[in-house]
């Protein structure tokens, strides 16, 4: 069984920042890409960035320059500090990994919970 459980949303300001955490637990054997999706009322899912392994990032267009992600192998977190927040980073952020199960030794796709981020004056 493997869990991630994600933190840090809220309510800010236009301009402020906040720092998302996402930490996995459980039956892990090895943790590939972690990353942030998004998605705000009456859209898609989207992209907001990945963290390779190695550390290596990919940005959505629409937050380079603003957010940035890194990741913690030895605490299989990973984080997103997002800077320079508009109302239109308003939506609900997902925390994605891609983990290879120590009890099966297979590949899967891992979702968090979601946590809510509000911008808004």
């Amino acid at each position: 069984h493997v869990q991630l459980v994600e933190s840090g949303g809220g309510l800010v300001q236009p301009g402020g920042s906040l720092r998302l955490s996402c930490a996995a637990s459980g039956s892990i054997l090895k943790i590939n890409d972690m990353g942030w999706y998004r998605q705000a009322p009456g859209k898609e899912r989207e992209l907001v960035a990945v963290v390779t392994r190695a550390g290596t990032t990919n940005y959505a267009d629409s937050v380079k320059g603003r957010f940035t992600a890194s990741r913690d192998n030895a605490k299989n977190t990973v984080y997103l500090q997002m800077n320079s927040l508009k109302p239109e980073d308003t939506a609900v952020y997902y925390c994605n990994a891609g983990i290879i199960s120590s009890n099966t030794f297979l590949f899967d796709n891992y979702w968090g919970q979601g946590t809510q981020v509000t911008v808004s004056s």
